[in-house]
C-alpha cells in the first residue's frame, strides 16, 4: 500500500488501493488505520470519499520512503500492482477517485458468508 501511495505522489482512496492490490476494502482499511495512527498517513474527506496521502514533513519519514522505494521485487508483484494501479488511476475525474472498488470477492469469503 505504501509503495502505491508513494508512486501516486499524492492522494489515493481505499477503492483504488483495493482494486490495485486485488484485496477487499475491509482488510486494507485496517492497515490504513494503523498507518494513520502511527503518524505515517494523512487522510482528507471529500463527501463520501476519503483520500489518503503519506506524511512527508517529518525527517525520519524521508528515510522510510526511500527504503520502501528500494524494496526488491524479485517476483514482480510490485510491478503487477503498479500496472493495475495505473489503470485504476486513469478512472479519476478531475484528479479524484469517483468510482467504487470492483475487487472480486474471493471464494473463501463467499463460503464464510454462506456458512
Amino acid at each position: 500500500m505504501v509503495a502505491l501511495i508513494l508512486r501516486s505522489k499524492g492522494e489515493v482512496c481505499l477503492c483504488e488501493l483495493a482494486d490495485s492490490l486485488d484485496e477487499p476494502e475491509y482488510k486494507l482499511s485496517r492497515h490504513l488505520k494503523i498507518l494513520k495512527n502511527s503518524g505515517f498517513l494523512d487522510s482528507v474527506r471529500d463527501g463520501k470519499w476519503i483520500y489518503h496521502s503519506l506524511v512527508a514533513d517529518k525527517g525520519y519519514l524521508t528515510a522510510i520512503h526511500q527504503a520502501i522505494r528500494t524494496f526488491p521485487d524479485t517476483e514482480k508483484q510490485f510491478q503487477k500492482d503498479f500496472a493495475r494501479f495505473e489503470k485504476r488511476i486513469a478512472l479519476r475525474e478531475r484528479g479524484r477517485c469517483k468510482t467504487p472498488a470492483a475487487t472480486v470477492t474471493r471464494p473463501t469469503q463467499v463460503k464464510a458468508r454462506n456458512a
